[in-house]
């Protein structure tokens, strides 16, 4: 084209690359800075169709992507985090929290003169976003700070890609063939058409809506031709949620049809009713140009007015998918960790740690089954406690290999601690499982061998058994509701029971030799105590992760830590001693 050549496309697509980089940055960068706020958001999932609504317009407020938002959602559907209903509410208003990014882009279109003007316009913006990001990201030490960094950077570099593909794209102004291409695009079936597949290409409906904000300062782009194109383009950003529900549950696919639906539906709605009204009242705008900030207008105009008029039958869009996505249909099964869910790293953090609770609840719940074994056995509980335990080996397994993959990526400090916690964490939960399965098998052989400890040993065995108990009950609260005084009980009391199975052990030494007591007990006896005392060991090491990560001891090893604390000598710590070492006292002997 003339006044158009190679170098040309090269800035253009050059421009084009760092848009889609420093939307990147920014909106990982948005992420890190705001986990914790995205954790809490994400934990008021609700079936309230409004709360759901603000919900998805928040979270894709702070990710800067609805395809991001979406995607999420396929996710936590796909994981039985989130209810099909309860999806629809989200993933409408991640269509309407999208509409942020044009209006920050449509910056580029600012012109005139004044001190305020010129504040606001990209060749000001973007080097003092430049300057900020980089004295944050290069001299400050504090990850939140250099979060903040990366964000300004982000957005510098963003609209400095919107810039370069602006320039770009000036030598078409006065090309005859561009504009013979953008009287084709006025077509409303054709602009639609273009607005899927350029979006479908480029997976951002925020990146080409820069470029059709690029293309306005040519002066070619009409408001009839831009109506269409952004329609399309709110369809094609669906294909994100299309590909990424590849091999996921039905559920989560059809999650992924109901963002498809709710665009196509908006378009096959609103623009026979645009057409409609515009020939109605001989409306003479849709020939006149448009700028950029017009088009951040028409895109957030679009969205309320497709989400007003679709309002009374958003409930239908659930049930639409099932018709489209049947039951018979090929289709995963939920997902305990969905990898979707690993491009926000803060909302995967989050998910482990729940998991990694529900494999803490059933190590526990084996070793108080386990523990009842010993005085009223039964064969079902016996195989409940089995079942357990391989449950909890995949838990294991698949934890682990998932906070491996989080571990990867582009963590916070806060997020990083939590992973590297949980990875600790679960090992010592899988062998407190596998003493409970140690602890029913001594119990399966005094019941078959019908034999009997003497009442001095069991009034012993029954001191130990309460004194873990509780230990098990303090690392479990301690770690499933952020408990520190419970952590701290936990040393103390682990300290008691090495005593106390010292003690029980040199007792039954001295039965034996009286004759009290047989060698085939005392060798069933030693290894309860030395699964009793193994799995304090195990809560001893929980605890410790909670008090090492909440004193930012992270450079030690949680032995080393635990060492320090029975080495300090604090007040608490004997105090706590003291308590429990005379709460389980050694029974006097009859």
């Amino acid at each position: 084209m003339e006044g158009f050549d190679v170098f040309d496309i090269i800035s253009l697509f050059g421009g084009l690359a760092l848009f889609l980089f420093g939307m990147n940055l920014m909106s990982s960068s948005l992420e890190k800075r705001a986990g914790g706020r995205l954790k809490a958001l994400l934990g008021n999932i609700t079936s309230n169709p409004v709360k759901g609504f603000l919900l998805g317009v928040g979270v894709t407020a702070v990710l800067q992507s609805s395809s991001a938002t979406t995607v999420m959602v396929v996710g936590f559907v796909n994981s039985g985090l989130m209810t099909l209903g309860q999806s629809v509410g989200i993933i409408v208003g991640a269509n309407l929290g999208a509409s942020i990014t044009p209006w920050l882009l449509s910056l580029a279109g600012i012109e005139g003169g004044g001190f305020i003007l010129e504040i606001f316009k990209m060749s000001t913006i973007t080097p003092i976003m430049a300057v900020v990001g980089a004295v944050l990201y290069i001299f400050q030490k504090k990850p939140a700070k250099r979060d903040t960094g990366m964000i300004f950077l982000g957005f510098a570099i963003l609209m400095y890609g919107m810039e370069t593909m602006s320039g770009a794209v000036v030598g078409l102004r006065d090309a005859p063939e561009f504009a013979h291409i953008i009287s084709v695009l006025s077509n409303p079936l054709v602009g639609v058409l273009a607005g899927v597949v350029i979006t479908a290409v480029i997976q951002s409906s925020s990146a080409s809506i820069g470029i059709l904000q690029a293309l306005a300062t040519t002066g070619h782009i009409s408001y009839g031709t831009a109506i269409p194109v952004i329609m399309g383009q709110n369809i094609g950003t669906c294909i994100s949620a299309l590909l990424s529900c590849i091999g996921a549950s039905k559920n989560a696919k059809r999650a992924a049809m109901v963002h498809l639906s709710f665009n196509v539906i908006s378009t096959v709605v609103v623009l026979p009713l645009y057409y409609l009204v515009y020939y109605l009242f001989h409306m003479s705008f849709a020939g006149l140009a448009v700028s950029s900030w017009e088009i951040a207008m028409i895109n957030t105009a679009y969205k309320i007015i497709s989400i007003v008029i679709l309002a009374p039958v958003l409930r239908f869009l659930e049930p639409l998918s099932h018709l489209i996505i049947r039951d018979s249909s090929q289709g995963g099964e939920e997902t305990l960790l969905d990898e979707r869910l690993l491009k926000s790293p803060a909302v995967a953090v989050a998910r482990c740690r729940s998991v990694t609770v529900a494999m803490a609840e059933e190590a526990a719940q084996s070793i108080f089954d386990a523990i009842r074994e010993l005085t009223y056995y039964d064969e079902e509980t016996d195989e409940k406690i089995m079942r357990s335990e391989d449950h909890v080996d995949y838990y294991e397994d698949r934890l682990g290999t998932y906070l491996v993959k989080l571990s990867a990526q582009n963590l916070s400090a806060a997020d990083n601690a939590q992973a590297t916690k949980l990875l600790h964490m679960i090992s010592d939960f899988e062998r407190i499982s596998d003493h409970a399965v140690n602890i029913v098998k001594s119990a399966e052989e005094i019941h078959e061998k019908k034999l009997t400890f003497s009442s001095d040993a069991m009034r012993e065995l029954n001191t130990m058994i309460d004194a873990v108990s509780e230990i098990m009950s303090l690392a479990l609260a301690s770690f499933r509701d952020d408990d520190l005084n419970s952590a701290v009980m936990v040393e103390p009391l682990k300290l008691v029971v090495d005593n106390l199975k010292d003690r029980i052990r040199l007792n039954h030494v001295k039965r034996m030799q009286q004759g009290e007591c047989t060698i085939e007990l005392g060798f069933i006896l030693t290894d309860l105590l030395t699964n009793l005392e193994r799995v304090s060991d195990h809560c001893s090491n929980i605890a410790g992760y909670m008090l090492e990560m909440s004193e930012d001891n992270t450079n030690i090893g949680v032995h080393e830590f635990l060492h320090n604390v029975r080495s300090g000598d604090t007040k608490e710590f004997n105090d706590y001693y003291d308590y429990f070492k005379v709460k389980y006292r050694m029974p006097e002997h009859a």
